[in-house]
C-alpha cells in the first residue's frame, strides 16, 4: 500500500508541475507585449510622444511596452525589432528615423507572425502587407497649410502692396530621407507652384533640431543676409534655433523675417507671443491612446484601417495667447 500510495503522490505531484508549466504562457498572456522603437529625443515634439506613449502604456494594466531609444539611428532600430521579433512580443510599433531600409526587417517580422503598427512616419516599401496600420499626421497637408498659410498673409504682415515682387524664402529641412522632411517640402512646394513671387532660394536640412536649426540659419543670412525675406521651417525646435541666429545678427524675426513652422509645441505659442514667430502649423505628438487602441483592437481580430490620420490645426500669432493654456506638450 505504501508503494501504491508514494506512486499516486509521485503522479499528483507531476501534474501539478505539467499543470503550472502550461499556465504560464497563458498567464503570461494575461498582457499584450509591446515592442515601440523610437527615434529619439531629437525636439520637444518627440519627447511629448515618447511620454504620451510610455504614460499611456502605464495606464493600461493588460499592456507591456517594451521601449527601445535609437538615439536616431537606423541601425539601432533596426537592431530593436530583431531583439522584439526574438523576444516574441505581441506587437511591435516604431516610427521609422527614414522613410528606407525596413523591408529585410519588416519581412522577419511577417514571418515570425508578429503584426507592425507604423507611428507617427511611413516607410517606403513595395509590400505594404509587411506593415498593418501607418497612424499620424499628413506631412503633406501639414507643409501644404504653411505655403496656404503664408501665401495668404504675407502682405498683410509685410504692409506690402507689390505681390508680383520677388519674396525670398529660406527652407530649414528636417532630417534627409525622413517621411516629414520629403512630405512637408512636397506639400509646401505644390502650392507654390501657384504663387510664383515666392522663390525659395536657400534650402538645408537642420535635422529636426534647435542647434542645428541655429546653426543653418546662420549660414543663410551670412550668404543672403537681408535678402531674406522668409523662414519655413520643417518644425519649430529648427525655427526657435533660427530666431536666436537671426536676432544675433542684428533683424528682428517675425517681423523683418516672417517665419512659418511646423508641430505647435509650447516653445513655439510662447515664441509667437513675444512676437518672433507668425505661425506653426500642427503635428500632434499625442499618439499614445491612439496606438493602444488600435493594438488592442488588433489583439481582439478586428481589422485597423491603412491609414489613421489625426485632426489637427494651424495658429496663427494672433490666437496663440489664447490657446497656450490649451497646450498639453
Amino acid at each position: 500500500m505504501k508503494n501504491v500510495a508514494t506512486k499516486l503522490m509521485m503522479i499528483c505531484a507531476l501534474a501539478l508541475a505539467v499543470g503550472m508549466f502550461l499556465a504560464a504562457p497563458a498567464l503570461a498572456k494575461d498582457k499584450i507585449v509591446v515592442g515601440f522603437s523610437q527615434i529619439g529625443a531629437e525636439s520637444a515634439w518627440r519627447v511629448a510622444n515618447t511620454e504620451s506613449i510610455t504614460s499611456e502604456a502605464a495606464k493600461r494594466p493588460n499592456i507591456e511596452l517594451k521601449f527601445s531609444d535609437a538615439q536616431q539611428k537606423q541601425e539601432n532600430q533596426i537592431k530593436a525589432i530583431r531583439n522584439f521579433i526574438a523576444q516574441g512580443v505581441d506587437v511591435i510599433a516604431f516610427s521609422p528615423v527614414v522613410e528606407t531600409g525596413w523591408t529585410p526587417v519588416l519581412k522577419e517580422a511577417k514571418r515570425a507572425g508578429i503584426p507592425v503598427i507604423l507611428s507617427d512616419r511611413a516607410v517606403d516599401t513595395e509590400d505594404d502587407t509587411l506593415w498593418v496600420t501607418f497612424m499620424g499626421s499628413d506631412f503633406v497637408e501639414e507643409g501644404r497649410r504653411s505655403a496656404k498659410w503664408l501665401a495668404e498673409n504675407y502682405d498683410r504682415l509685410k504692409n506690402a502692396d507689390k505681390s508680383s515682387d520677388v519674396i525670398n524664402v529660406v527652407e530649414l529641412q528636417g532630417t534627409v530621407g525622413s517621411a516629414p522632411a520629403i512630405d512637408r517640402k512636397t506639400g509646401f512646394e505644390e502650392v507654390m507652384k501657384n504663387y510664383p513671387q515666392f522663390k525659395v532660394i536657400k534650402s538645408q536640412s537642420g535635422d529636426f533640431t534647435r542647434s542645428k536649426g541655429k546653426e543653418v540659419m546662420e549660414a543663410f543670412l551670412k550668404a543672403e543676409g537681408a535678402k531674406i525675406d522668409v523662414l519655413y521651417a520643417h518644425n519649430d525646435d529648427m525655427a526657435i534655433g533660427a530666431i536666436q541666429a537671426i536676432e544675433e545678427f542684428g533683424l528682428k524675426p517675425g517681423k523683418d523675417i516672417i517665419i512659418v513652422s511646423i508641430d505647435a509645441v509650447r516653445g513655439a505659442f510662447e515664441a509667437m507671443i513675444e512676437g518672433k514667430l507668425n505661425c506653426t502649423v500642427e503635428c500632434s505628438p499625442l499618439l499614445g491612446p491612439q496606438l493602444f487602441d488600435a493594438v488592442e483592437d488588433l489583439m481582439a481580430g478586428k481589422t485597423l484601417p491603412k491609414r489613421i490620420v489625426t485632426n489637427e490645426g494651424v495658429f496663427p500669432q494672433e490666437v496663440a495667447a489664447k490657446e497656450l493654456p490649451n497646450r498639453k506638450y
